[in-house]
């Protein structure tokens, strides 16, 4: 393999912090610069990534992080992913004429879950006051940030659409009736505030830990739950049904809720293990593809060959079948996860990985389940949306929809965060009056259909596409990493795992390599589409490569070189060398370390 990378792999035994935009980083590795730990890191560059890349997360939105305490000395999941409002039930949604819930609006939202995810790691694992880690992010929405050219081009899609018939958008997004220009320097004075209240009333009492509750309550049992509530007792407001329609969400919703702490799902893979979230989110996916997998020789494999390329997005298509009929909400569904990643079942999986592409949805049906697989197999066939309609990660994709970001921080005493922030873009809903920002959409995720895991039911979590990684090698905690792009976040960290693992490139080299992902499955962002057969392949793999694969059957679809995905990847060796790289595409995510 060529030694040849788009940037160096940072190296250093200080710290690391890798993140989506370059902004964030830099902030991540100042608090780290400052004494502060991997998890004050993680926490100020999430609230940053909120100020410069808007169109991706928001304080509305919803967080999951795979994080390892080395005091703790145990590697664990905050799953801060707020669950259905008890409003919101299958009775009342359908009521107002839905048969999927819409990707915007109100009635999309579910508890707003990243501040108290945010806090909690900050409480529990961090070493600074809410006002440091919430600086950064404050001094941004009142000084201005660079505006990325795509959010530039997302407000500027929306920006008749806001005034007609979101106002508040309008008035934060466009001040005075104009959207910014790309580059320009952006504002959200309103934002501010609300962090700056928060500061404010989180002083009010004394120790570090008090002060961080104080925040918690301030935002779910304070003004700012008080706010939303306010908003949403008459907001009636358009949205994708092509309807207005109004939200469920209370202040009693976000009360009696918190985030937690919780077990990761593990795989053992060769000389690794790796962590996921357990089964509210897609997660456990990429252990479903590494189990199948495990007994194939990708090792000798061309790890941009077509061999390579058919054999993972087969073994995908397979696991993400599974995904459709079993995950969900372990505490509302029993998700038969062991049997999934079982020997037994993927032995027998695995014969169905052919020479050719497969077109069919082929989910195991597995004993005491038939009727949900049944029901679920009903369900998808009668449901006629078809043309992958993913969200999007790539630029060449629509504006108008909402994604994500990712952030990987290692410390000099071993604490390792993976987390991938999302919701609460500038796209999804209204902005709330007076705090100046949006909440979610991810009430999307659930079906209007009773008996599924992931049916909608009040309190039940919804099944994520949130999935950062970290990886144990022989036991010992060593990389973290992921990327945004919804259903494609697992397809793309998954020959990401693989190349490290099996190829001996660095991880700068490995992010580098050509990208590819299937649309085969249902989709988990409203219209819920699909497109079997389909797979995407940036161009840089080869013309012989897109060929090859036509021969055995793809759908092959080629999108530009440097245009799928957004990886980050952390690492720590045994010897205390750290590293961490960067995807260069999209010219914003960046790694910084010393």
């Amino acid at each position: 393999m060529s030694d040849f990378t788009t940037r160096p792999e940072i190296l250093g035994t200080f710290g690391v912090v890798t993140s989506t935009h370059w902004i964030a980083s830099a902030v991540g590795m100042a608090i780290l610069e400052k004494g502060g730990n991997a998890f004050d890191a993680a926490v100020a560059t999430g609230f940053v990534l909120q100020v410069v890349e808007p169109h991706l997360c928001g304080p509305g939105g919803d967080m999951p992080a795979i994080i390892y305490s080395k005091k703790n000395d145990k590697v664990e999941v905050i799953c801060a992913q707020g669950p259905a409002p008890a409003g919101a039930t299958i009775e009342h949604y359908t009521s107002e004429g839905m048969k999927l819930i819409p990707g915007d609006g109100l009635l999309s939202t579910v508890i707003p879950g990243a501040f108290d995810g945010w806090m909690l790691m900050l409480r529990d694992y961090g070493t600074m006051t809410v006002r440091e880690v919430l600086e950064p992010a404050i001094y941004y929405l009142e000084q201005g940030h660079p505006v990325l050219p795509r959010v530039s081009a997302t407000i500027k899609g929306l920006a008749e659409f806001f005034e007609k018939e979101w106002p508040t958008s309008h008035e934060t997004w466009l001040p005075g009736g104009a959207a910014p220009e790309p580059l320009s320097n952006f504002k959200n004075p309103v934002l501010a505030e609300t962090w700056k209240r928060i500061v404010r009333e989180s002083e009010a009492v004394t120790g570090r830990e008090a002060q961080v509750d104080a925040a918690r309550d301030a935002f779910y049992r304070g003004f700012v739950a008080e706010a939303i509530e306010d908003f949403l007792k008459t907001a009636e407001v358009m949205d994708a049904s092509g309807s207005k329609h109004k939200g469920v969400l209370t202040a009693a919703d976000m009360a009696g809720w918190s985030a937690t702490i919780e077990a990761p799902q593990t795989y053992d893979y060769h000389d690794w293990t790796v962590a996921k979230t357990p089964s509210w989110g897609q997660g456990p996916v990429l252990l479903q593809s590494l189990a199948l997998l495990s007994k194939i020789d990708l090792a000798s494999m061309d790890p941009t060959g077509p061999e390579f390329v058919h054999t993972v997005v087969e073994a995908m298509k397979l696991a993400y079948a599974d995904r459709e009929v079993y995950y969900g909400d372990p505490e509302f569904a029993q998700v038969p996860i062991q049997t999934l990643l079982s020997d037994a079942y993927n032995d027998e999986r695995r014969k169905l990985i052919g020479a050719e592409a497969s077109y069919e949805l082929r989910p195991g049906k597995l004993p005491g389940f038939e009727n949900q697989h049944d029901l679920t197999m009903s369900m998808l066939a009668s449901f006629s949306g078809k043309g992958a309609v993913y969200e999007p990660t790539m630029a060449h994709l629509s504006e108008k929809r909402g994604d994500t970001v990712h952030i990987d921080v290692i410390d000099r005493w071993g604490n390792m965060v993976s987390t991938t922030p999302s919701g609460g873009w500038l796209q999804s809903s209204p902005i709330v009056p007076g705090l100046g920002f949006a909440l979610n959409s991810r009430a999307q995720m659930f079906w209007l259909k009773e008996g599924l895991p992931t049916s909608l039911v009040p309190g039940r979590r919804p099944r994520t596409t949130l999935t950062p990684s970290l990886a144990l090698h022989h036991g010992r905690p060593t990389l973290a990493f992921g990327t945004p792009g919804g259903d494609q976040q697992d397809q793309w960290q998954l020959p990401f795992f693989l190349r490290y693992v099996h190829h001996g490139m660095n991880l700068q080299a490995t992010i580098d390599m050509p990208l590819f992902h299937t649309t085969h499955f249902p989709g988990s962002f409203y219209p819920r589409t699909s497109q079997p057969g389909n797979i995407m392949v940036e161009s840089s793999v080869g013309e012989a490569v897109l060929g090859d694969l036509r021969k055995r059957g793809h759908d092959v679809t080629v999108s530009d070189a440097w245009s799928v995905g957004r990886l980050t990847a952390a690492k720590r060796e045994a010897d205390g060398l750290l590293k961490a790289a960067a995807t260069p595409r999209l010219m914003q995510a960046y790694a910084v370390g010393r």
